[in-house]
């Protein structure tokens, strides 16, 4: 049996939506203010239309970090060194750390509402869960590493959404100095495995 296509109206509602929620959690104070029925008129459609595409907010904010996150997980999935799979551990690592600040930085609002949402642990989110395993599977092959799901745990947290948005938010951080935090911390978590890894 064929497998049915959206509706074209359909595809131009989500499209309006995605772009609508983009926008407003790109200029709101606080995540917590953007409401579906905010998105729901700055889209022109009824609240009808975004539960039924997308279940809840929560359903909604993820779709939208999804779309925007697609070129980064198609370059850390296919695409060359120092994202793609073909990097050595050590260089690909701080890249991919880097990846996500950089992602997390240029959507603030956003990547802050994502982490909010929901009462379970964030820990156990979908898009949590695969940054996790694609560090994790990358630390295991660094000599020496034994440690490599902790480790993967600690590197992630320094690029929390909530800490971003701290750091560049309140703080005022620049982005650039936040990149290179980010870089020295990493390689002083990998520094000792760098050294085995020469030797050997």
């Amino acid at each position: 049996m064929p497998e049915r296509r959206p509706r074209k109206d359909a595809v131009r509602n989500r499209a309006a939506v995605l772009a609508a929620a983009d926008s407003l959690f790109a200029r709101c104070e606080s995540p917590e203010a953007v409401t579906m029925a905010d998105i729901a008129a700055a889209a022109g459609v009824g609240k009808g239309t975004l539960f039924r595409a997308f279940g809840d907010r929560t359903g909604l904010i993820q779709a939208l970090y999804a779309e925007r996150l697609e070129p980064v997980r198609n370059a850390v999935e296919e695409g060359p060194p120092p994202l793609g799979p073909a990097a050595p551990p050590l260089e690909r690592v701080p890249a991919l750390l880097d990846a996500l600040l950089c992602f997390k930085l240029d959507n603030r609002h956003l990547a802050l509402a994502l982490e909010e949402t929901g009462s379970g642990s964030p820990y156990q989110a979908e898009h949590y869960e695969r940054w996790h395993s694609t560090l994790q599977a990358v630390l295991e092959r660094i000599p020496g590493l034994t440690d490599s799901a902790f480790t993967a745990h600690a590197l992630l947290a320094a690029t929390r959404a909530d800490l971003v948005e701290h750091l560049a938010g309140h703080q005022h951080m620049p982005r650039e100095q936040l990149r290179a935090h980010l870089a020295t911390f990493t390689a002083r978590i990998l520094q000792p495995r760098a050294a085995m890894g020469a030797v050997g």
